[in-house]
């Protein structure tokens, strides 16, 4: 259904130090553009791009085009999906340690469904970031 998505940032370099490890921990690294007559200063993604975009799926980073300051919407948030457990708990624990905030500790939150471990975050921000892993109910071994 994406193809990307774009959030707002004051400092893009603070936010790399963020994205880079919190990323990291569910095995995502930093989009590649090398060779592209497109300008990408200012810019940071994470995910896949490939062939100068026909092929993306991607979280960019950029200050916003109208120079004024970044802003998060009530109710707006981007779910990352995790494969386990353990990778929920290193992107909460990543997100802490670089300038993020705790939105919601990693926890199995069967309200929503009996399988949904996820754990919320702030970035530096304050967008608001959910990582889930789907398909357990315990810890798998």
């Amino acid at each position: 259904m994406f193809s990307y998505i774009t959030l707002g940032t004051r400092d893009l370099q603070r936010s790399i130090g963020f994205y880079d490890p919190v990323m990291a921990a569910l095995g995502i690294q930093r989009c590649a553009t090398p060779g592209e007559e497109v300008d990408w200063q200012g810019w940071a993604g994470w995910g896949l791009y490939r062939d100068q975009g026909a092929e993306e799926l991607a979280l960019w980073l950029c200050e916003p085009f109208n120079g004024q300051p970044p802003s998060v919407g009530n109710g707006s948030m981007v779910a990352l999906k995790a494969s386990n457990w353990a990778q929920v708990r290193a992107f909460h624990a990543a997100a802490l340690a670089n300038g993020g905030s705790s939105e919601g500790e990693p926890a199995l939150r069967p309200q929503y469904n009996p399988d949904f471990y996820s754990a919320y975050v702030r970035d530096p921000d304050g967008n608001k970031l959910a990582v889930v892993c789907r398909g357990f109910t315990a810890e798998p071994e």
